[in-house]
């Protein structure tokens, strides 16, 4: 018998992980829009405290939400695309000081024929046809705008359907007192849900107010979508923050030439990394909602491979939005209990 439950549940994760990967198109822009609800939901919440904005309806300040969401993702899009274009443009004026990089290395080295940048660039960058990278960018640019127009829309349509759920739920649960009980049980979750998600942004907007400012007084270029980057790369747990911290790096090493202020951008974006993810998330997530560190690499390794990048971003949000829900019912408290990094759920 248990044999037979294990080959079930063995067969029922691979059925399941099979449709999440041949759904990828449909999925991935439907769970980053419900993920996007929680967030633009408590904000909206949140918004009763400013004096002017507490007297607006309910309906009223989730349009507001809406609205700043879909201008912020058209932001984005447009800083993505202009600032491709930039670096790419911006390759030739740094051309200068990588040649001198280059030849300072190879000095430190102590290599007598000491390579210019010329003569690595004849045999690296020029045997690659770059006309041939155009037709995929544009169509992974196309592809993105068309991933961030599902976004909003899933967005607004899950943000409209939020007021009649409940209503729905009590139909649904005929029986005595159990449809407002599972009102009851979505509450709670959609309240930690949203909650948690609320607050790991704003810890992501900090971060990325602070490394802005650092990039800005060190002189980088294209501070602000750099800034950008590391606050989204994030949500990506270890691998995220350096990641988001070797792109600066690069550029700076090409933008000034020289080692010392590649390392000091460096420490101070990697500084501003350990106050956020040392001191200040700790303070304003808590503990409780946090996952093992062993299931948090578990998760990046399975939504990574299904859904790439998008996967590895999405993975700790949506694990932990689980995990919320595993702890608000009884039967699968102890799952959750086992999943997360303290026994606090």
């Amino acid at each position: 018998m248990q044999l037979g439950n294990i080959t079930y549940g063995a067969a029922l994760v691979i059925m399941i992980g099979w449709m999440l990967w041949i759904g990828k198109p449909i999925l991935l822009p439907v769970i980053t829009a419900l993920i996007s609800v929680y967030i633009l939901s408590t904000a909206a919440t949140h918004m009763e405290r400013y004096p002017i904005i507490q007297h607006l309806p309910l309906w009223a300040r989730h349009m507001l939400v809406l609205i700043g969401f879909a201008g912020g993702v058209a932001l984005f899009f447009m800083l993505v695309t202009n600032n491709i274009t930039q670096v790419i443009a911006a390759l030739v004026r740094y051309e200068a000081n990588l040649d001198a990089l280059v030849t300072q290395s190879a000095g430190l080295l102590g290599i007598e024929d000491e390579p210019t940048w010329s003569n690595l660039r004849r045999i690296t960058f020029d045997e690659i046809d770059i006309r041939s990278w155009i037709a995929p960018v544009l169509v992974s640019l196309q592809g993105l705008g068309t991933f961030l127009f599902l976004v909003v829309l899933f967005a607004v349509f899950f943000m409209a359907e939020r007021g009649s759920l409940a209503k729905k739920l009590v139909l649904v649960f005929d029986t005595k007192g159990a449809g407002e009980r599972a009102l009851v049980l979505l509450q709670r979750v959609n309240d930690r849900i949203g909650g948690y998600l609320f607050v790991k942004t704003v810890v992501n907007v900090i971060l990325g107010a602070m490394s802005y400012a650092i990039m800005l007084v060190l002189g980088i270029e294209f501070a602000l979508f750099w800034a950008v980057l590391i606050a989204f790369l994030n949500y990506v747990p270890y691998i995220g923050s350096l990641v988001g911290v070797l792109f600066p790096v690069l550029l700076s090493l090409a933008q000034f030439g020289t080692l010392s202020m590649a390392g000091l951008v460096a420490i101070s974006l990697t500084a501003a990394q350990m106050f956020v993810g040392g001191y200040l998330e700790p303070r304003l997530l808590g503990r409780a909602f946090n996952l093992s560190p062993f299931m948090i690499l578990l998760a990046l390794l399975v939504w990574s491979t299904l859904w790439g990048l998008p996967g590895a971003v999405l993975a700790v949000p949506f694990t932990t939005s689980l995990v919320l829900v595993l702890a608000e019912i009884r039967s699968t408290r102890r799952i959750a209990i086992m999943l997360s990094s303290s026994g606090r759920v």
